[in-house]
């Protein structure tokens, strides 16, 4: 079917990945509003298109995707290192779930048009990527970019270092496939990246039978990960994931250094990290099992000279020194970030909307959160004091700016009622309805809900001052 020369919409929203979806979802439920989403993808889903097989959620199905449509059984996992927690969606699952948000939430309502294979090059023109054919766009109210925290995958970035001619280098999605050339198994894996993905991988080894003594980690940097039990949004959890956040907002109240906090929720059972000799230098809101940790600390032979500069014949070129691998190694480029990190701009400029995160780490409710005040609230300056973007974090000395705007954030929707009300009935909120679901009676949920209330002051005071450098 041809295009037309010329489209009228209210919204453009570019990028139809979780997140420009979050945004459509909410807006076409809030508002009568027409909307054309774009995408350079063949189908929605944005990176999980290009993601490798065996890639999962990190945290729980029950609060990912968009509000109108649950991702999951909602059931928990009764096997495997996710046993006895609730289900996480496979990159198969998720890629399916977004079709189906397109295809029964989006398109039947006969006001949402969807433009896969389509590049958006600014000024209202977009150009199929297929036959070339380029098209206007006449929006009567706002462009929304859902791409501006570009995600990038092992499969579509570019490494960073050199490789020599007969390496043998590929991304994690090539594992799976390895079984369509028996012949030539690898002598050695070789892991590159200390992310994620990178973990990943090595679970993914480990599981499938290859000794872990098989396995190098180039690992440049140690990382705290979030305890995945912690995560965990059903009432039955209230006491390892709201009574979690009672420690989290106490930690933030007292710790005198940023190393003190990790380790204070390390002690309560918060964070995990691979190597408890090591203090980490990472922080990237990943999450994880106990079962995941424990299997990747069986592959002992970990690199740690930093950023590999080049894989020659003979093995890894750093900067200051050169590591031997043995020959027919096969390794795998684990080093692409999740996330572009770019200067943080407003959500809400004249006829543009701008999607980033406004809670950490939580892209969808952000979105879906700046759909609701684009139809709730006429005034831009309030609509930004309500949607300010946080901080990502790269390091761990970023952590206490994230999680001060997480609580600025939280403070901020407090004083408008109606949105409070909604989040706190959103699905992708994970948590809200759990405390509302807290009866008097419990005097033992009671007591946990009391220590938050009495922390969270002292909290962001402390978070500041952490934020800044400044000493205790």
């Amino acid at each position: 079917m041809t295009r037309p020369a010329e489209i009228e919409t209210d919204y453009l929203v570019v990028g139809a990945g979780a997140v420009g979806l979050a945004f459509a979802d909410t807006l076409l439920a809030e508002s009568d509003a027409r909307i054309t989403i774009v995408d350079r993808h063949g189908q929605p889903g944005g990176h999980w298109n290009d993601a490798y097989d065996f890639v999962a959620l990190h945290q729980p199905s029950a609060f990912y995707g968009v509000n109108s449509l649950p991702l999951g059984s909602g059931a928990k996992d009764t096997h495997g290192l996710n046993a006895g927690l609730y289900e996480l969606a496979s990159g198969a699952e998720v890629r399916g779930y977004f079709n189906a948000v397109m295809q029964r939430q989006l398109l039947t309502s006969g006001r949402v048009d969807y433009h896969p294979m389509t590049d958006y090059r600014g000024d209202g023109r977009i150009v199929s990527l297929l036959t070339g054919e380029e098209s206007r766009v006449r929006v009567r109210r706002k462009t929304v970019d859902a791409t501006y925290f570009g995600t990038t995958v092992p499969s579509t970035h570019r490494p960073a270092f050199a490789v020599a001619d007969g390496v043998r280098l590929v991304p994690p999605n090539a594992l799976p496939h390895l079984a369509r050339a028996p012949d030539s198994a690898p002598s050695r894996y070789v892991i590159l990246g200390a992310g994620k993905t990178a973990m990943d991988a090595g679970v993914w080894l480990v599981s499938a039978g290859v000794p872990a003594d098989r396995i190098t980690w180039v690992r440049p940097r140690e990382s705290w990960m979030i305890n995945r039990r912690v995560t965990q949004p059903g009432h039955e959890f209230f006491h390892d994931s709201i009574g979690a956040q009672a420690h989290a907002f106490e930690a933030f109240a007292t710790a005198p250094t940023v190393d003190a906090l990790f380790e204070q929720l390390e002690a309560v059972g918060n964070m995990l990290r691979i190597d408890q000799s090591l203090r980490p230098e990472m922080f990237h809101y990943a999450t994880i099992s106990t079962g995941e940790i424990e299997i990747l600390r069986t592959i002992t032979h970990v690199v740690r000279h930093g950023r590999v500069r080049a894989i020659e014949p003979e093995g890894l070129r750093f900067d200051a020194t050169f590591v031997p691998v043995e020959p027919g190694a096969l390794y795998i480029d684990c080093t692409a970030s999740a996330v572009t990190r770019r200067p943080m701009v407003p959500v809400f400029a004249d006829d543009r909307i701008t999607l980033q995160m406004v809670r950490i780490p939580a892209p969808p409710l952000s979105a879906a959160v700046a759909a609701w005040l684009e139809v709730h609230v006429e005034d831009q300056d309030r609509k930004n004091a309500l949607c300010t973007p946080g901080v990502l974090p790269d390091t761990v000395a970023d952590y206490p700016k994230s999680e001060l705007s997480n609580l600025q954030a939280q403070a901020a929707w407090a004083s408008e009622p109606a949105l409070r009300r909604w989040i706190r009935d959103s699905r992708l909120d994970g948590f809200g309805r759990v405390v509302e679901g807290v009866s008097p009676e419990e005097a033992d949920k009671m007591a946990v809900l009391g220590r938050m209330r009495a922390a969270i002051r002292p909290a962001m005071v402390n978070l500041a001052r952490l934020a800044s450098g400044t000493p205790a």
